[in-house]
């Protein structure tokens, strides 16, 4: 490591340049750039008068202010306000429209040793955590921020009326890291507490940590409703049902749950299949679950296992480093690093809630109505064995740009038309830095897709409109990489003008650049880790796909959802999708 760098965990943060703000007439000119290929001369003209009315008016003094904030003592980011907005103020459920999940590789083990290997292995990680002694990651020499990682134990989302709140240490309420020693456990719609780390602050051993899970799943059925059941309900229904829960004294069970280390959800059957694995890990069955906690490893009766995580404080980037620290190193290893100490079978005691007959129906309908949710999202899983990373650098190709071109060509081709397309790009390097929201199509992909799907474009003009999509795409990744994207900025004065209680319409959130280039047809992500097999999130709109996908040397594997209304679309972007990554392959090589 440069010497200049500290090797603590969160050594660098103060030190990572910050998020830069852009000038309000750079995200003008770029928004334009970013939507125009989306709309017609006329929609473009009246987004272009409503863009001009706008900087020239009320968005000077919202840029402005938000230049101040960002000038502020204390502030860390412009972007501070921003993400506790972006996804504490959402109202609708979490579950499979937040929420994200990844499908580990299979490690052989039974059902108890997968949970109790998993178990040593994040409370290892914990325990380096609390001494800063997780390595700051790297991206070319450059560290990258560690922020997040104070958000993976002992975290969790508190539902609000208006907005929702985070539970979580490193925190004024809760300063420095976790001091719980225990998991929440769920199995066949059962709570309970297990303590892993002992009074003296050493871990459970694997042996004993295995047989508290072997004694978890003799329990029998619960034989009331979940709780759980509530974490599925929009957010301000589910605020009503807690202050209901807490004035019925459910107050400490409550605090169990919630200042738990992470939660283990044991599930009592084999998936069908990887679908029905990965379908479970993004919604499955609610009295199972506590969708509002940031961390929740599950594993099914075959010793299949992944993760569930709540999105709030968390992004995809921070929970792979996580994962792949878990799972690269043998479990005994993980428990021989922290410590462990033998001390006897974990204490192990049911969470019990009080329960009255509004409670348990309130629960019951919101377990119906999610149960119906989710099948009325469909999924699909497309793999790629013959194509990965390395085969698109021997086609002197980025990676991410040709799977990005794929999904352009296989979306042209199912659906007829080149729709907004979101891919998130991570923006680690700077202070508190999370995501930006990268709008994939450009006036190249357009092309690219025209070319592609006219029968008289010979190959060399296909190959052409190839290498100047694919070249446009990693363009605008590295604009979005270095804070270069207008839609956050221009949404933050969309919200500076809300907090300030601005009553007066804002025209230019109503044009039809605005609207339309946030009206996804695809929502992608990547998630690139040998440890995991499968990502995926909900779609974000009801005509979207989200596209997740895991894209490696030597493979690529890819999880799609969409509403049920319009999967037979999805269906014949799949197919397409399997046509295009090998006639793209076939038109470079």
């Amino acid at each position: 490591m440069n010497d200049a760098l500290s090797a603590r965990t969160f050594g660098n943060e103060d030190t990572l340049p910050r998020v830069p703000l852009p000038s309000l007439d750079a995200t003008a000119e770029r928004f334009l750039e970013w939507c125009g290929p989306l709309l017609t001369d006329a929609e473009l003209a009246e987004t272009r008068e409503a863009l001009e009315a706008f900087t020239a008016g009320p968005g000077r003094e919202l840029h402005a202010e938000l230049e101040r904030y960002d000038a502020g003592e204390g502030v860390h980011s412009w972007l501070d306000t921003f993400w506790p907005y972006r996804y504490l103020g959402r109202r609708d459920r979490i579950a499979l429209n937040a929420n994200f999940f990844f499908l580990f590789q299979d490690s052989g083990e039974a059902q108890a040793e997968r949970a109790a290997g998993l178990i040593a292995g994040a409370v290892d990680y914990k325990l380096r955590l609390d001494g800063e002694n997780v390595a700051p990651v790297l991206q070319r020499g450059v560290p990258l921020s560690m922020d997040q990682n104070k958000y993976l134990f002992s975290t969790t989302r508190i539902p609000g009326a208006e907005q929702d709140g985070v539970r979580a240490p490193y925190s004024d309420e809760w300063p420095g890291p976790s001091t719980a020693r225990h998991i929440a456990v769920f199995f066949r719609g059962n709570i309970l507490r297990m303590d892993v780390i002992g009074p003296d602050g050493h871990p459970h051993t694997l042996d004993e940590l295995t047989t508290g899970i072997e004694a978890v799943l003799k329990s029998e059925a619960a034989d009331d409703v979940s709780p759980g059941h509530f974490t599925t309900m929009a957010r301000a229904e589910w605020a009503a049902a807690r202050e209901t829960l807490l004035a019925r004294g459910n107050g400490d069970a409550l605090d169990t749950i919630e200042t738990a280390l992470f939660c283990v959800c044991l599930e009592d059957f084999v998936p069908k299949s990887t679908l029905d694995a990965c379908d479970h890990l993004l919604h499955g069955d609610s009295a199972n679950r506590w969708f509002d906690k940031a961390v929740s490893f599950i594993v099914f009766a075959d010793g299949t296992a992944g993760i569930n995580v709540e999105h709030c404080g968390l992004d995809g980037t921070t929970i792979l480093s996580f994962v792949d620290d878990v799972l690269e190193t043998p479990p005994a290893e993980h428990s021989r690093r922290s410590g462990a100490r033998a001390q006897g079978v974990p204490a192990i005691e049911p969470v019990r809630f009080v329960l009255d007959g509004p409670l348990r129906a309130s629960a019951t309908a919101a377990a119906e109505a999610f149960a119906a949710y989710g099948a009325a999202t469909a999924t699909a899983t497309v793999s790629f064995d013959d194509f990965g990373g390395n085969r698109a650098k021997a086609l002197k190709t980025s990676p991410d740009a040709f799977a990005q071109m794929a999904y352009q060509l296989a979306h042209r081709r199912a659906k007829g038309v080149t729709g907004a397309t979101y891919e998130s790009i991570a923006t680690r390097r700077y202070r508190r830095g999370r995501t930006e929201a990268m709008r994939v199509v450009t006036p190249e992909v357009v092309r690219f897709a025209d070319v592609m799907t006219d029968p008289g474009a010979d190959r060399a003009a296909r190959a052409e409109a190839f290498r100047a999509a694919a070249d446009a795409h990693v363009r605008r990744a590295r604009q979005c990489q270095t804070g270069e994207a207008p839609e956050q900025h221009l949404w933050e004065l969309q919200l500076i003008h809300k907090r300030r209680g601005g009553t007066e319409p804002l025209p230019f959130f109503e044009s039809p650049g605005w609207l339309t280039m946030r009206d996804d047809y695809l929502s992608t992500s990547s998630a690139p880790s040998v440890n995991i097999r499968y990502f995926g999130f909900g779609s974000t709109s009801p005509q979207c796909i989200g596209v997740a996908y895991v894209l490696l040397p030597d493979r690529l594997n890819v999880y799609l959802s969409t509403p049920e209304p319009v999967a037979d679309a999805m269906h014949a972007f799949a197919a397409e999708l399997r046509t295009a990554v090998r006639e793209l392959q076939e038109l470079l090589a």
